[in-house]
This record gives structure tokens, sequence and C-alpha cells, in this order.
């Protein structure tokens, strides 16, 4: 393996590229923005009276949509305005996903971040820094998250708006086979409190204790496969070591801060040591 070394391009400043060009990319592959796994939905979007929105992207598996607006050279006002209003814009006419307005520039300002930092986090918005790169005849595009969306805090996870269902609910929703998994995690959760049980709600299987709900992990059953989902801050210690062990990891889910586990008949006993140190984290952030 040999050094490679590269020149920086200024794409508004280079005479056969441009923001089209930069668009084109990011559509051919969306997981190079770093936003995880996500699709286009949309590409130069009509905005009633408001323009074109550059990209439209939307999470493989989850109801996140990401407004995204790209932009040469530095960050701007009205490059700043635009994107929200374009977020602003497509979450009223879908108010149905979780969206997140994505400012792509081949220069973030400080004085852009500072700006921003004033609203984040009442305006979910993420600043991804774009590098050109030469080597040779060849040029790539590199993609750095300088500005993270800030979650909103909640009292409670309880906020959701909950119906309580059964078992043979979500073995009609789910399968007999994958509701039986919920059992084998509910061993492992036991073993941190034996008073936790089940609770069966419309859009997931929580925990309870005496009837009192902790969801510091809540399991979605599907046909053949169930979703365990331990409530922990994302860190790249925990996806490492999800990696490593080979467990199926779907998007972190950022609007409650969860990891998403796919699960098939025969993961549990495999995975049983790394989930039980999971679940111990995810109730002791919960709990203690």
């Amino acid at each position: 393996m040999s050094y490679v070394k590269f020149e920086k391009l200024s794409i508004k400043a280079h005479p056969e590229f441009n923001e089209r060009w930069v668009q084109d990319r990011i559509a051919e592959d969306p997981y190079i923005l770093g936003l995880g796994d996500v699709i286009l939905k949309d590409k130069e979007r009509i905005q009633p009276r408001a323009g074109r929105l550059d990209l439209l992207l939307q999470e493989a598996d989850g109801n996140r949509r990401y407004e995204v607006e790209v932009q040469l050279g530095a960050t701007d006002e009205s490059h700043i305005i635009r994107t929200i209003e374009y977020w602003d814009i497509e979450r009223k006419r879908y108010p149905q996903y979780d969206h997140t307005a994505v400012i792509v520039a081949e220069d973030i300002t400080s004085r852009f971040l500072n700006v921003i930092s004033l609203f984040n986090g009442t305006i979910p918005l993420v600043a991804i820094q774009m590098n050109a790169l030469k080597t040779g005849d060849q040029v790539g595009l590199v993609f750095t998250t300088v500005l993270d969306q800030v979650s909103l805090g909640l009292v409670d996870e309880d906020e959701e708006v909950h119906e309580t269902t059964d078992r043979s609910y979500w073995e009609k929703r789910g399968s007999k086979k994958t509701v039986a998994l919920t059992d084998e995690l509910l061993e492992l959760v036991r073993k941190l409190d034996p008073t936790l049980e089940l609770k069966y709600n419309k859009f997931y299987i929580g925990l309870a204790r005496n009837g009192q709900p902790d969801i510091f992990v809540i399991f979605r059953p599907k046909k053949n496969w169930v979703s365990v989902e331990p409530r922990l801050k994302r860190s790249e210690e925990t996806q490492e070591r999800l990696e490593t062990a080979g467990c199926d990891v779907m998007d972190y889910d950022e609007r409650w801060s969860r990891y998403r586990i796919r699960l098939a008949p025969g993961d549990i006993a495999k995975h049983s040591d790394l989930l039980t140190e999971l679940l111990k984290e995810a109730y002791h952030v919960a709990n203690d």
C-alpha cells in the first residue's frame, strides 16, 4: 500500500464542475453523505412559490426524510433561509414523516455555525462540509458532518400516543415465532429486574414494572424477525461492538435515541452476552 497525495479543488471555481454535477453524484449514491441507509426520493423538487429543493432523501427502513440543499463555496444567509424554508414546506405537506434540513457546502463558516447553534434543536438541522479531492485525472468527494442534529428532549417517552393491545394482536401483526423471541429477550431483561413484564402496545412491545412503563428497551416483532431497540446514546464504540459481533444492525433511531437490532430465530442465543450488556447499559441509564 502506497501513499497518494490528493489535491484539493474548489468546485465553485472549477470550469468543468458545478452544483448540478454534485447533485448527480449524491443522487447516484446518497450513502456518501453519511446520513445512513437513505434512498433518493426526489431531485429538483418544485416548491410552491419557493423554487426547487435540490434533493429529497428518505430512510430506507424508517420514516425520516432529509431536505438537502447543496451550495458551492461558503454558506451564506440566503442559503440558510432557503434550506429552512424548504424543510418547513415539506414537513407541513407530509407531517407523517420526521423531517431534517441538511445543508451541504464547501465551506461551513464559523459564523454559520454560531447562527445555526442558536436554534438547532428547535429546527432539526445537519451541516455537512464537502471537499473535492483530485489525484491524477480522478476526482472524488468527501463529506464530513460538522453539525449534527440535536434531538429535542421530552419529559418522558411516554408522551408517545399509546394504545394497549394484547399478545394475539402481535402474533397476527408479526408471527407466533417472533413474539416467542420477545419471551427470550424478556428472560435476558429479567436478569436485571425479575419484576419486569411485557406490555403490549399498538406500535411496539414495551416493558412494565407493577403496571408502570419502563421502556429502556422496546421490541417490534415482524413476520420472520424481531427488532430489539435499547435506548442508548449513539457511539462508535457501541456500533463497533455490534458490527464485530456480526449483528444485523438497522439505522439508529435519532428521534428516540435507540439502536435497532434485527434478530432472527437463533440470534438471541448467538449474541446473548452482547445483548445482555446492551440491555444492562440501557437499564442503568434509564433507572439510575
